[in-house]
């Protein structure tokens, strides 16, 4: 086990808020594995790397020696989680609970060791609870703590509906921290309400209030909206190695450093020693590879995650755009450009009908994917690299 202080500074790593850090120590110095809990609705069939911040977190408490109890909501799951929402969720089949908890189970034991998990699901002791439990349970809160909520005051103020039982979506997470005797629960930032509402139960109950840890959002590749499926910003952990390696690729230098704080398992000063290098001239990509090997590794293979590697590096090679190509800027017709008359005018291609057959062999491209439509047009605002071939280029501005 290792010192107090060392624990604290693995814990720290990559967490938002921790509630109450005092409390906490105070915990670890008992000198006992402690219950940490952290719970997921089986919402979707499968994880994306999002979803991993968490579950890193929990193999960090299980390499410290503590005891990591990951809960699967199937029971909440099927009333919705409104946090974030801005309408109320349709709720899950019983069937599609318990095909989505089967694939999180395969997925996460791929970062948190199966031995030391215990996975536990809510309706063990939820589906037990009789009607007049229920409603005392209910009546642990009011209303007016409800809207303190801010997804739910926001509805509230703007005259959206907000039903009935997604108020009890916090009284019955904060109910699995009390039928666990969590010492402390995991959540990302917008779940911090429903994380203190297991603090106020437990004293309630008449146990010692959890700690809380909130981790951020991750940002999804365009390095703006969180990661979602259904933003497609998202890298599944499921995702082919190449595809897998690809995604990576494309984040922008400045969030490949977040992704190593919350997503690699490397000691931050190793992950510091990357930075000083790549302040010192060295190119980040060298750098992002490492990060792609290791997640990739991680879910799939050394081996997958080598030949992702030489795969990106081939095709990289192979689609790369000279630094000299010449930048034009044309006026945009009001119905757009339309494709062969602007890869002539650019001196791509010798006349339209040239342009038409280079786009017909798949010769033509755009920002590195084929022009697959000869009569497309181009809209105004577009900024691109514009190919023919294998040695024709042009970085073209359409005003």
């Amino acid at each position: 086990m290792k010192s107090i202080e060392q624990q604290l500074e693995i814990i720290q790593r990559g967490a938002d808020e921790i509630l109450v850090e005092k409390e906490l120590i105070a915990k670890l110095n008992e000198d006992r594995p402690l219950r940490i809990k952290a719970g997921f609705d089986p919402t979707a069939p499968d994880l994306h790397l999002g979803h991993t911040v968490l579950i890193n977190k929990l193999r960090q408490f299980q390499d410290l020696g503590h005891e990591v109890m990951f809960l699967i909501g199937d029971f909440t799951g099927m009333i919705g989680d409104p946090t974030g929402k801005s309408a109320t969720r349709p709720p899950l089949t019983q069937e599609d609970v318990d095909n989505n908890a089967k694939t999180y189970q395969a997925q996460i034991f791929k970062i948190l060791d199966k031995d030391k998990t215990r996975v536990m699901f809510n309706s063990q002791w939820m589906s037990k609870l009789s009607s007049v439990e229920m409603v005392k349970l209910a009546a642990s809160s009011t209303v007016a703590r409800m809207l303190e909520r801010d997804d739910f005051s926001k509805r509230y103020k703007s005259g959206q509906s907000i039903a009935i039982h997604e108020f009890l979506y916090p009284l019955i997470q904060g109910y699995d921290s009390v039928a666990m005797q969590a010492d402390l629960e995991l959540g990302g930032t917008d779940q911090k309400f429903n994380l203190l509402m297991g603090r106020q139960l437990q004293e309630q109950h008449g146990q010692k209030p959890q700690c809380v840890l909130t981790m951020p959002i991750l940002e999804g590749l365009d390095g703006v909206q969180k990661m979602s499926k259904s933003l497609n910003n998202y890298i599944g952990i499921a995702d082919a190695p190449r595809d897998m390696f690809g995604k990576i690729m494309s984040i922008s230098d400045d969030l490949m450093w977040r992704y190593f704080e919350l997503l690699s398992f490397r000691p931050m000063a190793e992950i510091n020693i990357f930075r000083d290098e790549v302040a010192a001239g060295k190119n980040p990509r060298d750098i992002k590879f490492l990060l792609a090997e290791e997640i990739i590794t991680r879910f799939h293979s050394s081996t997958e995650a080598t030949a992702a590697r030489e795969g990106f590096i081939a095709q990289f090679a192979k689609n790369r755009v000279p630094d000299d190509i010449p930048e034009l800027s044309f006026e945009t017709p009001q119905q757009g450009y339309p494709i062969a008359n602007l890869l002539k005018d650019a001196g791509l291609c010798s006349s339209t009908s040239d342009a038409m057959r280079m786009i017909m062999q798949g010769a033509a491209k755009i920002d590195g994917e084929k022009v697959a439509d000869k009569t497309v047009k181009i809209q105004s605002g577009t900024r691109a690299v514009f190919q023919v071939g294998k040695r024709r280029f042009a970085r073209i501005i359409l005003q």
